[in-house]
């Protein structure tokens, strides 16, 4: 009898952005080609480097303005408006120092890949520098602009994220709990420069949707990357059904306390209880956003609402809801 010796499997196939070697063994990854004409100048890549596009995230700051009913008020609007651009440039400070510290990881990752320090277009040096400058105008307009109480919560998300970047990214479920921080010191940042007190609700809505958005971006980054999520060292301590348990138990939390809050809302309302209708429209946005979850394609939270057109419309629909409910009690 003859016995044929099994044919050898071979090695997956490193990432076009990756160098094979001999055995299978990959070194540096290669830098991301540089684009053609002005998307691959000097100064777009500096203007890109501070990611502009996730500037969105900071309209958070007029969430509890809008639940308070008086985001139209000047002497809040004022305020809420001011804290905006401070929250941007902190923001964008620690997006420089998170994108120098993952310089390597993110050269390893297929769309990080292309960020401006990755690329080695914008050198670190001059990163850091901006970082710090960004940092010191973050915090001065702060303290000076609005009420001081601001500048100790853009501290606190300056502190916390900057601990982010150096090691707790590296923590399981404690690095969950820090991006969702940020979200929710956003929320908590409006409330403040405008000298508004911040109900138990707000901040249960708020903390718990945060958590409930960031576990399905890991999710997806866990289901679209795969074998490559050594690009974020957290990732191989996740299992997708414990990211799935996660974001569904926040999800849970998060639609609790905002019933329990519209309900309540809507027992003070003489009429037509908008608050307690904006419900049905909430829990669907939730529910549309978390298709795009378990799919395993929602991104950044600010691109899966502008690119989902139907949640967009749930969107618009809870706004209007609630909007009328919280300026009819």
């Amino acid at each position: 009898m003859t016995v044929t010796a099994p044919e050898p499997v071979p090695a997956p196939a490193a990432p076009s952005h990756l160098t094979p070697l001999e055995g299978g063994a990959v070194t540096k990854p290669e830098l991301a080609p540089r684009l053609a004409g002005w998307r691959g100048s000097f100064a777009w890549a500096l203007v890109r480097s501070v990611r502009p596009r996730q500037w969105v995230k900071n309209v958070l700051v007029l969430a509890a303005p809008l639940a308070a009913g008086k985001v139209f008020d000047p002497d809040v609007l004022g305020p809420t408006a001011v804290a905006f651009v401070p929250f941007c440039l902190a923001a964008s400070a620690v997006y420089l120092v998170n994108d120098t510290i993952d310089v390597e990881e993110d050269r390893r990752h297929p769309r990080k890949r292309f960020r401006p320090i990755a690329a080695g277009i914008v050198p670190k040096p001059l990163a850091i520098a901006m970082a710090v400058v960004l940092f010191a105008i973050s915090l001065t307009a702060g303290v000076l602009l609005t009420r001081p109480a601001l500048a100790w919560v853009l501290a606190s998300y300056v502190v916390i994220h900057l601990a982010y970047c150096l090691f707790l990214k590296n923590q399981p479920v404690i690095d969950l709990a820090v991006v969702a921080s940020g979200f929710l010191l956003r929320g908590i940042a409006g409330g403040v420069a405008a000298g508004l007190a911040l109900s138990q609700w707000f901040l249960l809505v708020a903390a718990f949707g945060s958590l409930f958005m960031v576990a399905g971006k890991r999710y997806s980054e866990l289901i679209l990357i795969g074998d490559a999520a050594a690009t974020r060292k957290t990732l191989k301590e996740y299992s997708a059904s414990y990211l799935r348990f996660v974001w569904s138990l926040s999800a849970a939390v998060t639609l609790t306390a905002y019933s329990l809050w519209a309900a309540n809302m809507g027992d003070s309302q003489n009429g037509v209880p908008w608050s307690t209708i904006s419900i049905a429209p909430f829990v669907m946005a939730v529910l549309r956003y978390a298709v795009d979850v378990d799919k395993g394609s929602a991104g950044a939270p600010e691109e899966i609402v502008l690119g989902d057109r139907v949640l967009l419309v749930l969107g618009l629909i809870w706004a209007v809801t609630v909007g009328v409910g919280v300026f009819t009690r």
